[in-house]
Formats: structure tokens, C-alpha cells, sequence
């Protein structure tokens, strides 16, 4: 007898780095499930992460969804005909959403009050204390689907499956040099994580001499506007990049270079996914610690306060734990990369 394959909705709607995590369940969901299609729901701003996943069929755009009328939004998703949803990341307008649209299979934690009234398969998951990495607490919602496996990290860098990237413009490549190691630093974080500090960074560049390393600042326009005076006292080896690339341009730009430095941001494990050097830079305590949130990939790696502070919840750019990783700790760990490293990839 012939078993009719799913189509299945992935839902994560937050930040770069947290749909990165949640991306492997996608690869698994179609190694192990019948599945006829895939799609993801996510902010217009992850769409290009998605894009680059070959694992995804369709990215749905939560954004666009939420601008229609509410009747609208359950015809929409009723003539997806989808046959399961994934709530990854729990949100009550999308879960109500989902039932009222009438999936036949609403998967979601038993944490959430609202899942109990939404949800018709319930997974029980407690994020809070556990010893799990992010990427393989999202992989326990399968047993839903009667997935139940455990997954190392580095079974899980294989699911990530980020082989879509887009050609790197020539404007953007000619700024790497193929005599030195084309080194990132991404000094903020859209105040999501705990921050080394430009300080910290400044210190760092001044340890990587310009025969060597052609380094660049990365970030938003309007973390380059925050970080305009301190742009310029840098070095003549140091390139102002923020604000100049799209999202699918700048995956495609950390690609081709050889190495990306930052706390735990997007970036960061766009680098470590995609399996180029990714280092970053994490304070000790839970839930923001390594353990939890650290990069996924061959190359990747992290360093790590010793002591808690917890004196900088309302200032991430003033976190002394931080500060416990010295700019020669990060320095050591980048002259590593120069014994392996491949000239910039053409």
C-alpha cells in the first residue's frame, strides 16, 4: 500500500543564528520521514540564510503573511495543504494560527499553556537547565514524528546543508587579498549577546600585522554609524565593511574569506555551518554559555570567560566576563588558522 508523503511547515521566527540551529531538522526530517515537500516560515531577514539550505523547498514569509486580513492568513495556509507544522520557536498568534487553518499534525512543546489549546502533538522539552546544545534540543520536537535519535555535533554539522551560495560580487571580492589571510571581525551583536568590546578588538587588530592579515569590520549600517570614531583610529590594513552587503552577499563574502571572529551572533555560525574557521567569543554562564549556543562546524571554535559577573544584563558591551578573554587568547587561536589555511576560494 502506497504511504502519502508529508508536506511539512517549519516554524522559527526570531534571529539569524537561532534559525542556523534549528536548519539540521530540516536534512533530518527528509532523511528519515517521507516528506513530499518542505517548507520554512521565518522574518524576511533570515529568507537568504534559508535560501542557501538545499534541504528547504519553499521559504514562507511569516511578514508577508502577517500583513493580510486574519481570514486571509487561514486561507492562505489551508491551500499550502500542509500536512504538519513544527512549532521550534513557540509564538501563540502562529500556533492559533495553525489550528484554525486546520493542520492535521501540530507539533509543539508542553512548556507553552497556549500549545495545550493549539497543539495536538505535544513534545515535553525543557530548554531552561538542560545540558543539550540549542541545535539538538530543537531535534527532540521530532519524536513527534517518531524521530528519536541523538545527534553529536558533529553528526548535526552534516544536516546543515548550506550549499546554495550565491556568487560573491566583484566588487565585494576584489577586496580580498590572495597573499594574506582575509580575516572578519564582528564586533556587535544587535545587543543579543554579551560583547568583547571595541577595545578588545582594537587590541586583537594591532596583534595581527598587515604582511599577514587583511582584516575586516562587518555589521549593520547602523552598527557602523555606532562605530564610526573608533573606525577610523584603525589600521591602514583594516577595511570598513558594515553596511555594504546584503545578507545573501555577506553569507557568500564570509565564504571566500578565511575566518570570522564573534560573540554568539548570526555570523558566527553562519562561518561555522557553512565550514570555514569560525572562533567565538562566549561569557560562562547559563543559558549563554557555549554549552548551549557555541558554533557547529569542522573549524569552529569558541573561548570563554572563567568567572560569571552578571553586572552587564543591561549593558552587553560592558560584560567583565568578557573581558576575561584577552586579545593574545583570540590572536593564538588565529595564527592556528594561518598552518591550514587555503588561499581565498575562487
Amino acid at each position: 500500500m502506497l504511504v502519502r508523503k508529508l508536506k511539512i511547515l517549519v516554524s522559527r521566527t526570531d534571529a539569524i543564528g537561532d534559525v542556523i540551529l534549528t536548519i539540521p531538522i530540516c536534512n533530518i526530517l527528509k532523511e528519515n520521514t517521507e516528506v513530499s515537500e518542505l517548507h520554512f516560515l521565518g522574518r524576511s531577514y533570515t529568507e537568504d540564510v534559508i535560501d542557501t539550505c538545499i534541504s528547504v523547498d519553499k521559504f514562507v514569509n511569516a511578514d508577508l503573511i502577517e500583513k493580510l486580513d486574519y481570514k486571509d492568513q487561514v486561507k492562505f495556509l489551508k491551500a499550502e495543504n500542509y500536512d504538519a507544522i513544527i512549532h521550534v520557536l513557540p509564538n501563540l498568534k502562529i500556533a492559533k494560527l495553525a489550528k484554525d487553518a486546520k493542520i492535521p499534525m501540530r507539533i509543539g512543546t508542553t512548556s507553552r499553556w497556549f500549545h495545550w489549546m493549539t497543539c495536538n502533538r505535544l513534545v515535553q522539552l525543557s530548554r531552561k537547565k538542560s545540558a543539550l546544545h540549542e541545535a539538538q534540543l530543537n531535534l527532540k520536537l521530532l519524536k513527534a514524528l517518531e524521530i528519536d535519535k541523538d545527534f553529536s555535533l558533529e553528526d548535526l554539522f552534516r544536516q546543515f546543508q548550506l550549499k546554495n551560495i550565491a556568487p560573491l560580487p566583484e566588487r565585494l571580492f576584489a577586496f580580498l587579498k590572495q597573499d594574506r589571510l582575509n580575516i572578519i571581525l564582528h564586533p556587535k551583536s544587535n545587543k543579543s549577546a554579551r560583547e568583547w568590546g571595541l577595545q578588545n578588538f582594537a587590541d586583537l587588530i594591532h596583534l595581527l600585522p598587515k604582511e599577514k592579515y587583511r582584516i575586516f569590520i562587518s555589521g549593520t549600517k547602523a552598527e557602523g554609524a555606532s562605530m564610526k570614531d573608533w573606525l577610523r583610529q584603525l589600521p591602514e590594513h583594516v577595511v570598513d565593511v558594515t553596511g555594504m552587503m546584503t545578507l545573501k552577499e555577506f553569507i557568500s563574502f564570509i565564504y571566500h574569506a578565511n575566518g570570522l571572529i564573534a560573540a554568539s551572533t548570526g555570523p558566527l555560525h553562519i562561518a561555522a555551518s557553512i565550514g570555514n574557521n569560525a572562533l567565538g567569543l562566549y561569557p560562562p554562564m547559563r543559558p549563554l554559555f557555549p554549552m548551549r549556543w557555541g558554533p557547529i562546524g569542522p573549524k569552529a571554535s569558541y573561548l570563554v570567560g572563567s568567572s560569571c559577573c552578571n553586572k552587564c544584563q543591561e549593558d552587553v558591551s560592558k560584560c567583565e566576563c568578557m573581558n576575561q578573554i584577552s586579545p593574545k587568547d583570540v590572536a593564538s587561536v588565529i595564527k592556528k588558522w594561518e598552518k591550514s589555511a587555503d588561499l581565498v576560494r575562487i
